[in-house]
């Protein structure tokens, strides 16, 4: 199990480097530091005196690679991909564009986010997979039909009409709940109930239909049979053996999603005016803050590695097999 983990971490760890080099050639060589000036002081006649300015006090005045006039390490040190980027690595984020420190913004927004996400997806993972289960149960019958068209219309809407249209009917016309906004402690349940709620509906109908298609090809396997015939009912057979049996294909799209949820959603925290790490992103885009930007980059994609291998880690416990691959 060690041995196993061991080589999963060693090969998270050149796809890690892979992507802080990307990063930095995408924000640095492609978008060098003179169009970031430009870009961010706004100006239609930008003086060339204006942007050494407001490069040199953002450290972005230095070689990009090697500054051949320092002597030792100075050299590497004194550059902007060892400014920049080597302390990523140690989750040191710096100072954004506009003077503020990016990871005490990242503490403190990466709470709403979890508060938010979480739940939506606990309560969505319960849902979806308690309405496949029913669909398999009443499967080839009306019940299954009814919930199947049920499922591509949920789909085929936008999450933007389910936003637009909760925050309208929910908010507005019913005043169950308020439409946008955010407190701290418990007073802020008030405010994650609605998007909760919508982030649930809009992703009911791919998620059903999804945990349904694995449910069903379980269902059909000799397992399946031999429990039938020893007398089990459809219910004890659907929650003993055939969800048990799919555990696999559901934490493939749940354990990757965990360390995900960091990241807040960009779309809901925006409409809900939610301060977490997705509104954040929007937010430094809108600014063009690129500090913030390529952090935010950065750290979702170590999230993403790490979800790959929390996945890994999570198969060896549901089946030990995969130890030995």
């Amino acid at each position: 199990m060690i041995q196993y983990i061991i080589r999963r971490v060693a090969y998270a760890i050149p796809l890690l480097l892979a992507v802080n080099i990307l990063t930095f050639v995408l924000f640095f060589v492609v978008n060098s530091p003179d169009d970031m000036a430009r870009m961010q002081l706004g100006q239609k006649h930008v003086t060339e005196q204006a942007i050494n300015n407001w490069k040199h006090q953002h450290g972005y005045d230095l070689p990009l690679l090697w500054n051949a006039e320092q002597s030792g390490l100075e050299k590497l040190r004194q550059t902007i991909f060892y400014q920049k980027s080597i302390g990523l690595f140690l989750f040191d984020f710096g100072i954004s564009d506009s003077g503020r420190n990016i990871g005490h913004d990242i503490s403190e927004r990466m709470w709403p986010s979890l508060a938010l996400a979480l739940p939506s997806l606990i309560v969505g993972l319960l849902v979806n997979i308690t309405v496949a289960l029913m669909m398999v149960l009443f499967r080839n019958s009306y019940l299954e039909l009814g919930t199947i068209v049920l499922c591509v219309i949920l789909m085929s809407i936008s999450s933007l009409f389910y936003i637009i249209g909760g925050q309208f009917f929910i908010g507005k016309i019913l005043k169950l709940v308020p439409i946008s906004g955010y407190d701290s402690g418990f007073s802020a349940i008030k405010f994650l109930i609605l998007p909760i709620i919508i982030s649930v509906i809009s992703g009911l109908g791919a998620g059903a239909r999804w945990y349904r298609t694995l449910f069903l090809e379980e269902v059909e396997k000799d397992y399946v049979r031999t429990a039938r015939a020893k007398g089990l009912s459809e219910v004890q057979v659907l929650f003993r053996h055939v969800l048990k049996n799919a555990m696999i294909p559901i934490l493939t799209g749940v354990v990757v999603v965990l360390p995900l949820l960091f990241m807040g959603s960009l779309i809901m925290e925006s409409f809900f005016s939610i301060p977490g790490l997705g509104s954040y992103t929007i937010d430094a885009i809108n600014r063009q803050d690129f500090a913030i930007v390529r952090s935010m980059v950065f750290l979702g994609s170590v999230l993403y590695i790490l979800g790959l291998l929390m996945t890994d880690i999570s198969y060896t416990w549901v089946d030990p097999r995969v130890r030995l691959s």
